[in-house]
């Protein structure tokens, strides 16, 4: 079945689109709710902060390694049953975490969950853009992603306060439960997708396009320079703008709010004019992160500058992705795969170059360091559409 034939269901593909919405919710969820857990696990599996907290390296490895190998192995499965593999993938990586008896068993069942995460976005984006008509592929994609960035508004809250009253084992029963809820509603609603027509050598020559390579540095650059700052936000706030630890809590609230909101908003426009507006969100984004070297300072500017700052740097990711699948009309599955893995390679940089900055220089020099990671980011936007005009020459 063609969901963009001459005969489309629109009723039905928003559905659908709705049933990989609420599988990225609880894949945002898996991902982002261990970092509150983590003094939590550390004590009642007898290990130290600093090993929990590899329990988050060893899911972004999962992600950014698994994604275009696992992609690459189920290359002729059709799309749907792929998509459901997947989530059982991450039902059973959840289960195995809520059930995991020591520290072993937790970071493998946090690697096997990771699995479906890459290639869950990577083929989703796809199926996405599939059920809907051209114009509307990249506010498609946006709706899907919407689950990741409410994974951070609610599905976060919502799992720390099941943390603290009935454990940690009982956050990752919740977020199996959303893959169940997941699983059946892509049964039900996801109409049947045909696997790639095209062959794995075609899929695996997308590494050799100068426009994919761009596309894909694109990614990791202006989103790594998102996850610079981000993974500092907290002790910015505290020893900085000295907010209390409650505050932050409620400031990273308005960030999420910023990022659903640009995420949605990104998506519409990237529809209208992709290059142009992704150019001028991640110019956007540079300045804000510049800014709040500046805002951080000052209570009420600060929150302002994080609720415009959570909304450029999602309002970025519709259009990365599109512009992944546009150059790589021949191979769109791995290159999606591959852009999965470019945002996690961003969020691993970012961070690793964030800490490099606070041990070298200071703190404060956070802020400015990420604005400059997101200009590579725009200075690579600029050659991508130099790449256009030269294909159209």
């Amino acid at each position: 079945m063609n969901p963009t034939s001459a005969n489309p269901v629109p009723r039905r593909g928003n559905m659908a689109l709705y049933a990989l919405t609420v599988g990225a919710f609880g894949i945002g969820m898996t991902e982002f709710i261990i970092m509150g857990l983590l003094p939590n696990v550390a004590d009642n599996l007898h290990v130290t902060i600093p090993a929990a907290g590899l329990l988050i390296t060893g899911y972004a490895l999962g992600v950014a390694i698994g994604a275009p190998i696992l992609t690459v192995a189920t290359h002729k499965m059709p799309r749907k049953a792929l998509l459901l593999m997947l989530m059982g993938i991450f039902i059973v990586g959840n289960g195995l975490s809520a059930l995991a008896p020591n520290y072993s068993v937790l970071m493998i069942a946090r690697v096997i969950a990771a699995l479906a995460h890459g290639s869950f976005f990577g083929v989703g984006s796809v199926v996405a853009s599939e059920l809907v008509p051209k114009e509307r592929r990249a506010a498609a994609i946006a709706t899907m992603f919407t689950g990741l960035t409410l994974a951070n508004i609610l599905g976060v809250p919502i799992g720390t306060f099941l943390e603290q009253h009935y454990g940690w084992r009982s956050t990752f029963w919740l977020i199996t439960a959303l893959g169940f809820v997941a699983l059946l509603g892509i049964i039900q609603l996801v109409p049947r997708v045909e696997a790639a027509t095209s062959s794995l050598k075609q899929e695996l020559s997308v590494l050799r396009s100068p426009r994919v390579i761009v596309a894909l540095c694109m990614t990791v650059f202006g989103f790594g320079g998102v996850f610079t700052a981000f993974t500092y936000i907290t002790p910015i706030l505290e020893n900085i703008t000295k907010f209390s630890p409650g505050m932050v809590s409620i400031i990273l609230v308005i960030f999420g709010v910023g990022i659903t909101v640009g995420n949605i908003y990104g998506g519409k426009l990237a529809d209208r004019k992709l290059m142009p507006s992704l150019t001028g969100i991640l110019v956007l984004l540079a300045i804000i992160l510049a800014v709040f070297s500046i805002t951080d300072e000052n209570k009420p500017l600060a929150i302002f500058t994080i609720l415009v700052w959570g909304a450029a740097a999602f309002g970025i990711v519709p259009g990365l992705q599109v512009r992944t699948l546009n150059v790589a009309k021949a191979a769109p599955t791995v290159a999606s795969a591959l852009n999965i893995a470019a945002f996690n390679l961003g969020n691993a940089g970012g961070a690793f170059l964030g800490g490099v900055i606070i041990s070298g220089i200071s703190l404060r020099a956070v802020p400015i360091a990420a604005a400059l990671i997101t200009v590579v980011g725009i200075l690579l936007a600029l050659v991508s559409m130099l790449q256009d005009r030269a294909r159209r020459a």
